[in-house]
C-alpha cells in the first residue's frame, strides 16, 4: 500500500509544485487502481486539492471525472477535500 507523510506535505517542508504533483499521484492512484481499489470519490478530492495547490493536470482530471460522477459522489469528493485542507 501507498503511503505518504501529509504531515511533511502540509507542513511546506517540500515545494509547492511537489506537493501538488505528490497529490495529483494520489489521485491517479484511486482514479486507476493503482495499488488500491478504484474510488473516483477519493480520486476527485485528490485531484481537487492538486488542483488548488496549482496542478494544472489534476483540474483537468478532476473535470474528465465529474463528467461521469454523479451530483452526490461530487458532493461527497468536495465535502472530503475541504475537510482535508482545513485539517491539514
Amino acid at each position: 500500500m501507498a503511503r505518504f507523510d501529509f504531515h511533511e506535505a502540509a507542513s511546506g517542508a517540500i515545494g509547492a509544485g511537489t506537493q501538488a504533483d505528490v497529490l495529483f499521484q494520489l489521485g491517479m492512484m484511486y482514479a486507476t487502481g493503482r495499488d488500491c481499489d478504484v474510488d473516483l470519490v477519493a480520486a476527485h478530492k485528490w485531484f481537487n486539492i492538486a488542483a488548488i495547490k496549482g496542478s494544472g493536470r489534476a483540474a483537468e482530471m478532476r473535470s474528465e471525472l465529474a463528467a461521469g460522477m454523479s451530483k452526490a459522489d461530487i458532493a461527497r469528493a468536495l465535502r472530503a477535500a475541504r475537510e482535508w485542507m482545513t485539517t491539514h
